[in-house]
Protein backbone atom coordinates (compact mmCIF):
# COMPACT_ATOMS: atom_id res chain seq x y z
CA UNK A 1 0.00 0.00 0.00
CA UNK A 2 1.25 3.50 -0.75
CA UNK A 3 2.17 5.56 2.25
CA UNK A 4 -0.01 8.55 3.06
CA UNK A 5 0.65 11.91 4.69
CA UNK A 6 -2.31 13.77 6.12
CA UNK A 7 -2.30 17.54 5.59
CA UNK A 8 -3.48 18.91 8.93
CA UNK A 9 -4.93 22.10 7.43
CA UNK A 10 -6.80 20.74 4.42
CA UNK A 11 -7.39 17.02 4.99
CA UNK A 12 -5.61 16.26 1.70
CA UNK A 13 -3.39 13.23 1.53
CA UNK A 14 -0.17 13.05 -0.48
CA UNK A 15 0.77 9.58 -1.73
CA UNK A 16 4.26 8.32 -2.38
CA UNK A 17 5.07 7.89 -6.06
CA UNK A 18 2.53 10.52 -7.10
CA UNK A 19 2.89 14.07 -8.30
CA UNK A 20 2.87 16.64 -5.46
CA UNK A 21 -0.50 17.13 -3.78
CA UNK A 22 -1.34 20.78 -3.22
CA UNK A 23 -3.26 22.30 -0.33
CA UNK A 24 -6.59 24.04 -0.89
CA UNK A 25 -4.93 27.46 -1.02
CA UNK A 26 -2.20 26.22 -3.34
CA UNK A 27 -4.78 24.69 -5.66
CA UNK A 28 -6.62 28.01 -5.76
CA UNK A 29 -3.42 29.79 -6.73
CA UNK A 30 -2.67 27.14 -9.34
CA UNK A 31 -6.11 27.68 -10.86
CA UNK A 32 -5.60 31.44 -11.04
CA UNK A 33 -2.15 30.98 -12.57
CA UNK A 34 -3.30 28.55 -15.26
CA UNK A 35 -6.33 30.62 -16.23
CA UNK A 36 -4.20 33.76 -16.48
CA UNK A 37 -1.59 32.04 -18.66
CA UNK A 38 -2.19 32.19 -22.43
CA UNK A 39 -2.69 28.85 -24.08
CA UNK A 40 0.08 27.41 -26.20
CA UNK A 41 0.01 28.00 -29.94
CA UNK A 42 -1.40 24.57 -30.76
CA UNK A 43 -0.14 22.68 -33.79
CA UNK A 44 -2.36 21.37 -36.57
CA UNK A 45 -2.73 17.86 -35.11
CA UNK A 46 -3.78 19.21 -31.69
CA UNK A 47 -6.22 21.72 -33.19
CA UNK A 48 -7.76 18.95 -35.30
CA UNK A 49 -8.19 16.72 -32.26
CA UNK A 50 -9.79 19.45 -30.15
CA UNK A 51 -12.15 20.42 -32.99
CA UNK A 52 -13.14 16.77 -33.45
CA UNK A 53 -13.94 16.42 -29.75
CA UNK A 54 -16.05 19.58 -29.89
CA UNK A 55 -17.99 18.24 -32.87
CA UNK A 56 -18.57 14.83 -31.29
CA UNK A 57 -19.19 15.85 -27.68
CA UNK A 58 -20.13 19.52 -27.88
CA UNK A 59 -18.21 22.62 -26.84
CA UNK A 60 -19.72 22.58 -23.35
CA UNK A 61 -17.44 21.24 -20.64
CA UNK A 62 -18.90 18.08 -19.10
CA UNK A 63 -17.50 15.23 -17.04
CA UNK A 64 -18.40 12.83 -19.84
CA UNK A 65 -16.27 14.81 -22.28
CA UNK A 66 -13.38 14.89 -19.80
CA UNK A 67 -13.61 11.12 -19.46
CA UNK A 68 -13.00 10.83 -23.19
CA UNK A 69 -10.13 13.29 -22.86
CA UNK A 70 -8.52 11.12 -20.18
CA UNK A 71 -8.89 7.97 -22.26
CA UNK A 72 -6.78 9.65 -24.93
CA UNK A 73 -4.36 11.29 -22.47
CA UNK A 74 -2.53 8.04 -21.59
CA UNK A 75 -1.83 7.15 -25.21
CA UNK A 76 1.39 9.14 -25.87
CA UNK A 77 3.10 7.71 -22.78
CA UNK A 78 2.22 4.19 -23.92
CA UNK A 79 3.58 4.90 -27.40
CA UNK A 80 6.81 6.36 -26.01
CA UNK A 81 7.27 3.33 -23.78
CA UNK A 82 6.99 1.01 -26.77
CA UNK A 83 9.57 3.02 -28.70
CA UNK A 84 11.90 2.93 -25.71
CA UNK A 85 11.62 -0.84 -25.26
CA UNK A 86 12.48 -1.28 -28.94
CA UNK A 87 15.47 1.00 -28.44
CA UNK A 88 16.73 -1.15 -25.56
CA UNK A 89 16.59 -4.17 -27.87
CA UNK A 90 19.02 -2.39 -30.18
CA UNK A 91 21.15 -0.74 -27.49
CA UNK A 92 21.50 -3.52 -24.90
CA UNK A 93 25.22 -3.83 -25.62
CA UNK A 94 25.68 -0.26 -24.35
CA UNK A 95 24.66 -0.61 -20.67
CA UNK A 96 24.86 3.10 -19.85
CA UNK A 97 22.54 4.01 -22.72
CA UNK A 98 20.23 1.10 -21.90
CA UNK A 99 20.00 2.36 -18.31
CA UNK A 100 19.04 5.87 -19.50
CA UNK A 101 16.36 4.40 -21.75
CA UNK A 102 15.06 2.31 -18.86
CA UNK A 103 14.86 5.42 -16.67
CA UNK A 104 12.76 7.10 -19.36
CA UNK A 105 10.48 4.04 -19.47
CA UNK A 106 9.98 4.27 -15.70
CA UNK A 107 9.08 7.94 -16.04
CA UNK A 108 6.61 7.22 -18.84
CA UNK A 109 5.01 4.50 -16.72
CA UNK A 110 4.50 6.92 -13.82
CA UNK A 111 2.87 9.39 -16.20
CA UNK A 112 0.62 6.65 -17.57
CA UNK A 113 -0.43 5.62 -14.08
CA UNK A 114 -1.21 9.21 -13.13
CA UNK A 115 -3.46 9.56 -16.18
CA UNK A 116 -5.03 6.18 -15.37
CA UNK A 117 -6.22 7.43 -11.96
CA UNK A 118 -7.67 10.49 -13.68
CA UNK A 119 -9.59 8.23 -16.06
CA UNK A 120 -10.89 5.88 -13.37
CA UNK A 121 -12.00 8.74 -11.13
CA UNK A 122 -13.77 10.49 -14.02
CA UNK A 123 -15.46 7.21 -14.94
CA UNK A 124 -16.62 6.89 -11.34
CA UNK A 125 -17.98 10.45 -11.25
CA UNK A 126 -19.83 10.02 -14.54
CA UNK A 127 -21.34 6.72 -13.40
CA UNK A 128 -22.62 8.35 -10.22
CA UNK A 129 -24.19 11.18 -12.21
CA UNK A 130 -26.32 8.60 -14.08
CA UNK A 131 -25.97 10.60 -17.26
CA UNK A 132 -26.75 8.46 -20.32
CA UNK A 133 -23.76 7.20 -22.29
CA UNK A 134 -24.22 5.42 -25.59
CA UNK A 135 -21.75 2.63 -26.24
CA UNK A 136 -20.89 3.97 -29.68
CA UNK A 137 -20.26 7.57 -28.61
CA UNK A 138 -18.55 6.93 -25.29
CA UNK A 139 -16.76 3.62 -25.90
CA UNK A 140 -16.15 2.78 -29.53
CA UNK A 141 -15.51 6.29 -30.85
CA UNK A 142 -13.03 7.16 -28.04
CA UNK A 143 -11.27 3.84 -28.66
CA UNK A 144 -10.90 4.75 -32.34
CA UNK A 145 -9.59 8.23 -31.50
CA UNK A 146 -7.12 6.77 -29.01
CA UNK A 147 -5.90 4.23 -31.58
CA UNK A 148 -5.18 6.90 -34.20
CA UNK A 149 -3.59 9.19 -31.60
CA UNK A 150 -1.38 6.32 -30.43
CA UNK A 151 -0.14 5.66 -33.96
CA UNK A 152 0.57 9.34 -34.53
CA UNK A 153 2.42 9.72 -31.22
CA UNK A 154 4.48 6.60 -31.96
CA UNK A 155 5.35 7.71 -35.49
CA UNK A 156 6.36 11.19 -34.40
CA UNK A 157 8.53 9.79 -31.61
CA UNK A 158 10.33 7.56 -34.11
CA UNK A 159 10.76 10.25 -36.76
CA UNK A 160 11.33 13.32 -34.62
CA UNK A 161 10.72 13.15 -30.85
CA UNK A 162 10.37 16.93 -30.57
CA UNK A 163 7.16 16.77 -32.61
CA UNK A 164 5.66 14.08 -30.39
CA UNK A 165 6.52 15.98 -27.21
CA UNK A 166 5.08 19.17 -28.68
CA UNK A 167 1.80 17.42 -29.50
CA UNK A 168 1.58 16.12 -25.94
CA UNK A 169 2.42 19.53 -24.48
CA UNK A 170 -0.42 21.01 -26.55
CA UNK A 171 -2.81 18.32 -25.32
CA UNK A 172 -1.86 18.70 -21.66
CA UNK A 173 -2.04 22.51 -21.82
CA UNK A 174 -5.54 22.26 -23.28
CA UNK A 175 -6.58 19.81 -20.57
CA UNK A 176 -5.19 21.96 -17.74
CA UNK A 177 -7.09 25.03 -18.95
CA UNK A 178 -10.31 23.12 -19.56
CA UNK A 179 -10.26 21.51 -16.11
CA UNK A 180 -9.71 24.83 -14.37
CA UNK A 181 -12.47 26.43 -16.42
CA UNK A 182 -15.04 23.76 -15.55
CA UNK A 183 -14.27 24.30 -11.85
CA UNK A 184 -14.94 28.03 -12.32
CA UNK A 185 -18.24 27.15 -14.02
CA UNK A 186 -19.39 25.00 -11.09
CA UNK A 187 -19.07 26.92 -7.80
CA UNK A 188 -21.30 24.30 -6.14
CA UNK A 189 -18.41 21.84 -6.39
CA UNK A 190 -16.64 23.80 -3.63
CA UNK A 191 -19.07 22.24 -1.14
CA UNK A 192 -19.42 18.87 -2.86
CA UNK A 193 -17.52 16.16 -0.94
CA UNK A 194 -15.08 13.97 -2.83
CA UNK A 195 -15.42 10.29 -2.04
CA UNK A 196 -13.82 7.60 -4.20
CA UNK A 197 -12.76 4.00 -4.04
CA UNK A 198 -9.53 5.20 -5.68
CA UNK A 199 -8.69 7.67 -2.91
CA UNK A 200 -6.02 5.34 -1.50
CA UNK A 201 -4.38 5.32 -4.93
CA UNK A 202 -4.71 8.95 -6.00
CA UNK A 203 -5.36 10.95 -2.83
CA UNK A 204 -8.20 12.50 -0.85
CA UNK A 205 -9.42 16.08 -1.17
CA UNK A 206 -11.72 18.37 0.75
CA UNK A 207 -14.07 18.86 -2.20
CA UNK A 208 -14.81 17.88 -5.77
CA UNK A 209 -13.48 21.30 -6.84
CA UNK A 210 -10.09 20.59 -5.27
CA UNK A 211 -9.96 17.17 -6.90
CA UNK A 212 -10.48 18.68 -10.37
CA UNK A 213 -7.95 21.42 -9.62
CA UNK A 214 -5.40 18.76 -8.65
CA UNK A 215 -6.02 16.88 -11.89
CA UNK A 216 -5.51 20.14 -13.80
CA UNK A 217 -2.26 20.75 -11.91
CA UNK A 218 -1.08 17.23 -12.85
CA UNK A 219 -1.76 18.03 -16.49
CA UNK A 220 0.24 21.23 -16.21
CA UNK A 221 3.19 19.23 -14.80
CA UNK A 222 2.95 16.78 -17.71
CA UNK A 223 2.90 19.72 -20.12
CA UNK A 224 6.03 21.20 -18.59
CA UNK A 225 7.80 17.82 -18.67
CA UNK A 226 7.09 17.49 -22.39
CA UNK A 227 8.25 21.05 -23.03
CA UNK A 228 11.58 20.27 -21.37
CA UNK A 229 12.03 17.06 -23.38
CA UNK A 230 11.39 18.93 -26.62
CA UNK A 231 14.90 20.37 -26.24
CA UNK A 232 16.68 17.23 -25.06
CA UNK A 233 18.15 14.22 -26.91
CA UNK A 234 15.77 11.30 -27.47
CA UNK A 235 17.19 9.42 -24.46
CA UNK A 236 19.21 11.69 -22.24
Amino acid sequence: MPTKREDETTGARALSGQLPRLSHDELGRAQAEILSTPRRRYGLAARTLFALLDVLYGKARTLRKFKVLELVARVPYQAWEQVAYTAITHMHQQPAMARRIHDRIAENREQQDNELWHLLILEELVARSREPQSAIKFFWVPQAIAFVYHQLSWLLMVLRPRWSYRLNADFEDHAAHEYMMIVAEHPEWESTPFDSEFADDYGTFASLADLIRQIAHDERIHQQESEVKMHQPRFR
